[in-house]
């Protein structure tokens, strides 16, 4: 069965896209830690980041710091934070979230943001890639 971010590749489930390439998409996180909370998923649907092939993995690792530097001028923060976990969704994702301290990675602490400014922080970021 296709996992969630699978359906969001497809075009079945929307997202707030802020980029994407052949191999992988990022877009807001909707249960987000802080503003501009960003998943980079890879577009080949694979359980655990360390079964990536190393070739995918590097451009994971290429794409996602591609991004963070977008969220890095487009979100006011101390610095952006890199997490996986992949516990939630079999599929690998990255979460870049814009910190201002360490209980921001922590997710116990959820923000609430409109679809309107949901879309506004995506394309704020989008813009600054």
């Amino acid at each position: 069965m296709a996992s969630i971010f699978t359906k969001i590749i497809n075009k079945e489930i929307p997202c707030y896209k802020i980029a994407e390439n052949e191999e992988f998409i990022a877009f807001l996180d909707v249960n987000p830690n802080a503003k501009g909370h960003t998943l980079v998923v890879p577009k080949q649907e694979v359980n655990k980041i360390f079964d990536l092939e190393e070739n995918t993995y590097n451009k994971l690792m290429s794409f996602s710091r591609k991004v963070a530097k977008g969220i890095e001028k487009a979100i006011p923060s101390k610095r952006i934070g890199m997490s996986v976990i992949g516990l939630e969704v079999p599929h690998v994702h990255v979460h870049l979230i814009p910190l201002q301290a360490m209980e921001d990675i922590q997710f116990i602490k959820k923000e609430s943001f409109t679809s309107t400014e949901m879309q506004e922080i995506a394309t704020s970021i989008a813009n600054k890639i």
